[in-house]
């Protein structure tokens, strides 16, 4: 037998097992073989022949296929849950020796958000990691959450600063800060000088709105429909600030978080809270359940806190019900 261990002469795929155990995760992941092969530069019957000989050793099916995507069976979710720290701390261990030796005085950090994220509270954050860091190379890749969550799962991004309502079984999610809703009205409109407002009072009036694939369209969608007041849309518009130049100018009314406000605004725009109907919303920090951060993704995420940006600054502002 020349030496070799039984396991190795019956089950010559074990002596890397790293192999088949990547191949699973990749395919977990994306929902498809030929995926999955494209991801690690190996035809698909290597994956394929790589599966069987995980699920033969095993003894159960690990994946089963739901519509167009293979997922994992209920064996196969805990097999993942299992293999991915072990897979990506392997395959990243190269990268993470160096960047441990070197310290957090050079590499890169890559952060998808959207726009409002970019504009309204990343610059503290960004500005403390920078005089922190100066010789990180930080990218900012403005996505919509949605957009950025995919970059996550494709390893384009290092992590996803945003708000999410519904989140996914392999994403973890820690909100850090959390937004009032607002009305937001032009000074003389007949909204801003109501004693009272209702929820029928605000529909009358046409919205203005982000894209409905946003989380701020749906979320405004289901508060009306659950209610069961009727209401239009005068206009989508991306951006919280064309949004809000479009109020001003009397197109329209809104409703948005209070993260986009700020002193500037309140010459031009009427606020008040509409906090009885809307929920609140949270930001925070997406990542990939299982994925080790790299040192400057740690430091990142270790300056997202309350303090940063708290209720009080919107307070200051001078926004008040009026």
């Amino acid at each position: 037998m020349d030496g070799k261990p039984l396991s190795e002469l019956r089950f010559p795929y074990k002596s890397d097992r790293l192999k088949p155990l990547r191949a699973f995760c990749q395919t977990a992941r994306l929902g498809s073989v030929s995926r999955a092969a494209e991801a690690l530069y190996v035809s698909q019957p290597a994956i394929s022949l790589q599966l069987q000989a995980l699920e033969r050793e095993l003894g159960v099916a690990l994946l089963e296929r739901s519509g167009r995507r293979l997922v994992p069976t209920r064996e196969g979710q805990v097999l993942y849950e299992l293999a991915v720290p072990l897979v990506e701390a392997l395959d990243g261990l190269p990268t993470a020796f160096r960047r441990e030796i070197g310290g957090l005085d050079a590499g890169d950090l890559t952060i998808a958000a959207n726009s409002s994220t970019i504009l309204y509270l990343l610059p503290r954050i960004v500005d403390l990691f920078r005089r922190q860091h100066p010789d990180v190379r930080l990218t900012l890749q403005d996505a919509i959450t949605a957009d950025g969550t995919d970059l996550l799962r494709a390893d384009a991004v290092d992590l996803v600063v945003g708000s999410m309502v519904d989140v996914p079984a392999d994403l973890d999610y820690a909100p850090v800060y959390r937004f009032e809703p607002i009305l937001l009205t032009p000074p003389d409109h007949a909204l801003a000088r109501a004693k009272r407002l209702t929820l029928e009072e605000i529909a009358r009036y046409g919205l203005i709105l982000p894209p409905r694939r946003q989380v701020t369209y749906r979320l405004v969608d289901q508060v009306f429909q659950q209610a069961r007041v009727p209401y239009t849309v005068a206009l989508e518009v991306g951006g919280w600030e064309v949004i809000k130049q479009y109020v001003a100018m009397g197109m329209g009314i809104s409703i948005v978080s209070a993260i986009c406000l700020g002193p500037d605004d309140d010459a031009r725009l009427a606020t008040r809270s509409v906090a009885e109907w809307f929920p609140s919303r949270s930001y925070g920090v997406v990542v990939r359940k299982g994925k080790l951060l790299s040192p400057q993704a740690r430091a990142f995420v270790e300056l997202i806190r309350p303090d940063l940006f708290t209720r009080r600054d919107y307070q200051d502002s001078g926004h008040s019900e009026r």
